[in-house]
């Protein structure tokens, strides 16, 4: 089986039960069993009951401690455990986690990342409301390593409710994170699950789902998105693969849209991908100065888009590395200068 499906992995219908739970809480982990007491005690202070809410934590054949004793210590019984029998990756570990979801709603939150009280109680709400809703989501905080708040995310809505014209809008760049979005399983039995890439599968699949359900919406902020090095996304931002997986989520979204602003938005979508990738640009000439990482970079940026605003901060990180390297030669001159003569001057006191 291939770790990253070329397609939507099929979810089977789950069989008609008459105690099915409301809620399934999967957790997918690997490797992040430092985060995971705060992931399980932020859903254990808002349980249901075992009747109303399956938690669950999915294990992609961690190596970083004992995940299942840390779920057996900390959930007491209460917390299922299912470990891989082999790493299977990312978008394969979700595909399990729905598979296993009894719930009529799956919220799918990384084993790193933090639910606030009243989360569940809410989008309970919202789905009730909105029986239309093929998923519901709130607003979120970005969290830091250490679990304090860096900022919040810009408001999609001022007021809960449909969000309006979301499918152009979601097209056109990420604005939701996992932690903040709960799906009926039924949606997945109908789409599939992630599939294609292991970074913005996500982006693709909230304007899958956009497409052909309306997605309720509070503007609390109900959630906690932890960026940190560890994470897939600082790998691939690290590694580079974040300009192939974007490219490709962005050719799979543009299939979602009607045919007459498709271009557009994909339009939209490379230009915000191309600043993205400018400001990791001189991130990465600030942390390491190393000329060949950014060209790549700017290879790629300029592949997206040739925005005269793009252009502008293209040529202002080749000013930088340019100045930079200038500077170094300069230095490394006075340095051999300075040193031919004091070996001079050494030479010459030891003739006498």
């Amino acid at each position: 089986m291939d770790r990253i499906p070329s397609s939507p992995p099929n979810i089977p219908a789950r069989a008609a039960v008459e105690n099915r739970p409301l809620w399934s809480v999967m957790i997918p982990v690997y490797n992040c069993a430092r985060y995971l007491p705060e992931t399980l005690e932020s859903v254990l202070e808002q349980d249901l009951g075992e009747e109303r809410m399956q938690i669950e934590v999915i294990d992609d054949a961690s190596t970083d401690d004992d995940v299942e004793k840390i779920v057996r210590e900390l959930g007491k019984g209460r917390v299922g455990y299912y470990r891989q029998a082999h790493n299977v990756g990312s978008l394969r570990n979700f595909e399990t986690c729905i598979n296993r979801a009894n719930g009529q709603f799956v919220h799918l939150l990384h084993g790193d990342d933090r639910v606030k009280n009243g989360f569940y109680k809410k989008l309970s709400a919202l789905f009730y409301t909105y029986p239309e809703a093929g998923a519901a989501c709130c607003n979120y905080d970005f969290i830091d390593d250490s679990g304090g708040v860096s900022h919040s995310n810009q408001m999609e809505a001022t007021q809960e409710g449909i969000l309006e014209n979301w499918l152009a809008r979601i097209a056109e760049r990420q604005r939701l994170q996992y932690v903040a979005v709960a799906v009926r399983r039924e949606v997945y039995e109908v789409l599939g699950s992630f599939y294609g890439a292991t970074y913005g599968e996500d982006w693709e699949m909230w304007t899958r789902i956009a497409k052909y359900y309306p997605i309720a919406y509070t503007p609390q902020v109900l959630a906690q998105y932890r960026q940190h090095n560890d994470s897939i996304t600082s790998v691939k931002i690290l590694s580079g693969e974040i300009y192939s997986d974007l490219t490709f989520v962005i050719n799979q979204i543009s299939h979602h849209l009607p045919k007459a602003s498709r271009d557009r938005i994909a339009k939209r979508s490379r230009f915000d991908l191309a600043l993205f990738m400018l400001g990791m640009a001189y991130k990465s000439w600030e942390d390491s100065r190393c000329y060949s990482s950014i060209r790549i970079y700017l290879r790629q940026i300029l592949k997206l888009s040739k925005h005269p605003k793009v252009i502008c901060h293209i040529i202002n990180i080749y000013y930088k590395v340019l100045s930079d390297l200038l500077r170094k030669v300069s230095i490394n001159d006075f340095s051999k200068t300075y040193l031919a003569k004091k070996t001079r001057s050494y030479q010459k006191d030891g003739r006498r």
